[in-house]
């Protein structure tokens, strides 16, 4: 026997309605912010969602906060799989993000495919980010057509690291400045559904926003941005070094570190 179970007013009324890349597109163009945060596991995913962020990113910053390297660029294929895998069955509503990791798909565009078809088939996740700008625009524009939504990530592009040599801002001067300007345009016109703007300064970023058609996501990049990015562990204070531009909102860390201690003393002293 089968038993239909119909929906309360309250149960519908709670469900909320699954983000895709056309909600971020209507957020953009109702001048509605979007909040993206990263997730790295099931129960980060769930607790991001009950907060009511939209877009969980599946950052391979994972390296650098769970896995203890301190680039991205030894993060693998099978690393982001993992983790992305873990946030998906995490969440009910919210848009999924999964980096390709470094070396996953800059030699080709045919590389780029076939690692983001692993990902998209043994994670269900809903979009793949790759960095760079200009020269990534073939690429962005062969996925797109196949496809898969992709979201660009230009400015400061942490995987280029050891090219850069630092992590500071990018696009202080007018020639680089520029340069990421024309990224920009030519990652929104190969067909990307949304642009990461990480580390450049708040007047290129809002120049951005207002002269692409598909949303701006800024991390340390002004707030004129369609949508804001940031690490889960910098949002609630269990980074050890927090970047400048993030705020933390809670002191987990320390907290954490209290907490256990208290437990361990107690341990010790057989209470």
């Amino acid at each position: 026997m089968f038993v239909i179970k119909h929906e309360t007013e309250a149960e519908r009324g709670n469900m909320k309605k699954k983000v895709t890349a056309a909600t971020l597109r209507a957020a953009k163009e109702q001048g509605q912010p979007m909040v993206w945060l990263t997730a790295y596991d099931a129960g980060s995913a769930r607790i991001a969602e009950e907060a009511g962020v939209d877009v969980l990113l599946v950052g391979d910053s994972v390296g650098m906060v769970n896995l203890g390297y301190d680039s991205t660029i030894p993060v693998t294929t099978q690393d982001m799989i993992l983790h992305t895998a873990a946030v998906v069955r995490g969440r009910k509503s919210a848009w999924v993000v999964c980096d390709l990791p470094f070396g996953s798909y800059q030699q080709s565009p045919e590389q780029a495919l076939a690692t983001s078809v692993q990902i998209l088939q043994q994670t269900g996740c809903d979009a793949i980010k790759l960095e760079g700008g200009t020269h990534m625009a073939e690429t962005v524009r062969f996925l797109s057509e196949r496809g898969i939504a992709v979201v660009g990530h230009i400015g400061m592009t942490p995987q280029s690291v050891k090219h850069f040599g630092s992590f500071k801002t990018r696009g202080s001067d007018t020639d680089e400045a520029q340069s990421i300007y024309d990224d920009a345009l030519a990652i929104a016109q190969a067909g990307a559904v949304a642009l990461v703007l990480e580390c450049i300064p708040a007047d290129l970023a809002e120049k951005i926003t207002d002269n692409i058609g598909i949303p701006t996501v800024g991390i340390g990049a002004g707030k004129a941005c369609d949508a804001q990015v940031l690490v889960w562990h910098d949002v609630l204070g269990l980074s050890e070094n927090t970047p400048p531009f993030a705020k933390p909102y809670a002191n987990l860390r320390e907290q954490a570190i209290t907490a256990i201690s208290a437990w361990a003393d107690d341990v010790r002293d057989r209470t």
